[in-house]
């Protein structure tokens, strides 16, 4: 199956970590980096910003910003860090990106996005995409979205996530933004019925597999192309675990919420050799047990608990074992 899962780029959720997690449950989504700017890249820590573990291949390194030469250079520095994709963030709507002319702001300049993503493209050898909104506060979004498609696709680039909400960059907090804003995923399924030869992933709002599935099937003489998960991925990542078998075909067993922690150990293991904290790594896995016997105590073990100077792997094995008796005296009773 031709078909594209990815799990959104969240700040301060998706870092490193998040990452080699999530990939224990799916070996074959797209993950995705925080964004991080391109000044952030030539100047700053480029091994804090930038550096992954090889576990989490395929992934996407996101880049915020507008300047074309700092885009190109950022985005060739990512691909000798070795990231699958480079991608340009144009649907972020906090004021810290407006600030900076770049983030969802440039929908309002879809040839300055096509600029960059022509630079993007011409720096580096691995797919260069975009993931925008369908606009921003009064803009038309048929004309918004179809303008920053075309004069990027006019430039060679052919894949798009689309976040199918506009950005309300004045009057709405960056929360607000991804809950206020009307979906319409009929626009989306639009750009992909007239413009076939795109690839189209669509964004916001999908909570579940089975969503995911039906914006993935042909309904309407239209199959779109792949789906980003967000929230929904982050706070019940269990449900990546059916992901390849239910979206790629793959022939091979679920991964259940215990097979993803014995795959965890070992990259758990030797960060906290490396002087990683426990709670750093074990906040992203929260909601693995989502709606099982001894979740909360899960919870709790791995807040609570895990903040011990010397907490290591057996907080995780208490917190596992939590569940695993819940479930037997729920069975017993």
């Amino acid at each position: 199956m031709n078909r594209r899962l990815s799990i959104a780029p969240m700040m301060d959720w998706t870092d490193r970590h998040c990452r080699a997690f999530h990939r224990t449950l799916t070996s074959r989504a797209l993950l995705y980096t925080e964004m991080v700017t391109a000044p952030a890249v030539l100047h700053g820590d480029q091994a804090r910003l930038l550096g992954f573990d090889a576990v989490e291949h395929p992934v996407a390194l996101q880049l915020g910003g507008s300047d074309p030469d700092q885009l190109a250079q950022a985005a060739r520095t990512g691909e000798q860090y070795g990231y699958d994709e480079i991608n340009l963030n144009v649907g972020c709507p906090s004021d810290r990106v407006q600030s900076g002319r770049f983030g969802a702001c440039l929908m309002r300049e879809p040839e300055l996005v096509a600029d960059c993503m022509a630079a993007i493209k011409g720096a580096i050898a691995v797919p260069a995409t975009v993931k925008c909104r369908i606009g921003v506060d009064d803009q038309d979004p048929e004309q918004s979205l179809f303008a920053t498609v075309d004069a990027c696709a006019a430039v060679g680039i052919d894949t798009f996530i689309v976040h199918a909400r506009k950005a309300w960059l004045k009057g709405l907090s960056p929360k607000e933004n991804r809950d206020v804003p009307p979906l319409d995923y009929a626009l989306v399924r639009r750009l992909k019925r007239e413009r076939p030869h795109l690839s189209i992933s669509i964004n916001g709002g999908i909570t579940s597999l089975d969503e995911a599935e039906a914006h993935l099937d042909d309904t309407d003489g239209v199959a779109l192309d792949g789906v980003m998960l967000g929230r929904a991925a982050y706070h019940e990542p269990c449900l990546l675990g059916q992901a390849d078998r239910r979206l790629y075909g793959a022939n091979t067993p679920d991964v259940d919420a215990f097979t993803a922690i014995e795959r965890y150990k070992p990259y758990l293991a030797a960060r906290l050799e490396e002087g990683v904290s426990l709670p750093s790594m074990t906040r992203h896995m929260l909601g693995l047990m989502h709606g099982r016997p001894g979740a909360r105590t899960f919870r709790r073990i791995l807040t609570v608990e895990a903040l011990g100077p010397r907490a290591g792997l057996e907080v995780l094995d208490r917190a596992t074992d939590a569940v695993r008796e819940a479930e037997e005296r729920r069975q017993a009773a």
